[in-house]
């Protein structure tokens, strides 16, 4: 009867097991670039970034990619499919892309990866209190990098006097910021700009060719996604007219364009990780400071220095990051 009498005290007073479920998140990835390879080291990292953090795509998160192949007018559209979706947080890059997801909607979350000037912008009210439904990661405090680029393509081809600056007004809110630094760097080396812009894959060649004929002697393209898309074109297209180039990412150096320098990519998408986290756990994007790069990169393709004729300065050399042989 004891025994009989326990086994009963037990179960009435055990208490009783329920199945525990863990929340599956939902986070929209909003890009303006495209799913082909080219962006698989910036995903790549974000990826292992949410990973070591706890997050893995299947068991605790889902991921809705959402890819704008390099046209800002489809933005909008896949914005709202992913407010639609319910989303619990949106990671939106680059600048077009956040500005895109925050026009959606001001009640979800939204990590901003790779932002240029999102202050002058308007996506946030300062970096260290962003005040809204917005934070993330920035390209950099202010349009400096891009006088800083100029600088290192005037070092490899000291004899151009006149420096192209191929752009795409329609696709970034933050070029009109960016020329204005890169023609203030012009101005104290005493370098000569002309500036064009291309909209469309079909406007490459006419670009060109009015390089060619006002007699510029390098080219420096900024940063767009559709350029970015038709990188190996516009490479190609530098190289035939004899033109050094340099852009914002490595991906321009491994297409065949001579230099590339900038923030690293893949450190940013990875730190990026950590603010999903953050608001996944109850954080406010209002009181996440946004982040500035630490780590940049500089990128020298050498098989096209020699092809160009160029000889790259041992300083130069010196603080590559990666050589391309």
């Amino acid at each position: 009867m004891f025994r009989i009498g326990l086994v009963a005290a037990v179960l009435v007073f055990a208490p009783p097991v329920v199945a525990q479920s863990a929340k599956v998140y939902r986070l929209g990835y909003l890009s303006l670039g495209s799913s082909t390879a080219s962006y698989t080291r910036p995903i790549d990292a974000f990826r292992q970034g949410l990973r070591d953090l706890g997050w893995v795509e299947g068991r605790n998160i889902v991921i809705e990619y959402r890819w704008a192949e390099g046209r800002i007018d489809r933005l909008p559209v896949l914005a709202k499919e992913l407010v639609q979706l319910k989303v619990d947080v949106i990671a939106a890059g680059p600048t077009p892309a956040a500005i895109a997801a925050r026009d959606a909607t001001r009640a979800i979350p939204i990590v901003g990866i790779s932002l240029a000037e999102p202050v002058a912008v308007g996506l946030i009210r300062s970096l260290a209190r962003p005040g809204g439904n917005v934070t993330g990661t920035t390209y950099g405090v202010d349009t400096g990098i891009f006088g800083k680029q100029l600088e290192l393509l005037k070092d490899v081809a000291p004899k151009a006097a006149r420096v192209a600056v191929l752009t795409n007004l329609a696709n970034s809110p933050s070029q009109p910021l960016i020329l204005d630094s890169i023609k203030a760097t012009a101005r104290s080396l005493g370098l000569q700009l002309q500036v064009l812009e291309a909209r469309a894959p079909g406007e490459f060649d006419r670009a060109f060719a009015a390089m060619v004929s006002e007699g510029a002697g390098a080219l420096h393209l900024p940063g767009d996604p559709m350029h970015f898309l038709h990188r190996a074109r516009l490479a190609d297209l530098a190289l035939k007219n004899r033109l050094p180039s340099m852009s914002t990412q490595w991906q321009w150096t491994e297409a065949g364009g001579l230099m590339s320098y900038g923030p690293s990519v893949p450190d940013m998408y990875r730190r990026s990780a950590t603010y999903v986290d953050k608001i996944l756990k109850g954080a406010k994007p209002a009181d996440l400071p946004v982040e500035q790069p630490t780590k940049f990169e500089l990128v020298i393709n050498l098989r096209t220095a020699k092809a160009l004729g160029l000889t790259i300065p041992p300083s130069v050399l010196a603080r590559a990051d990666e050589l391309i042989e």
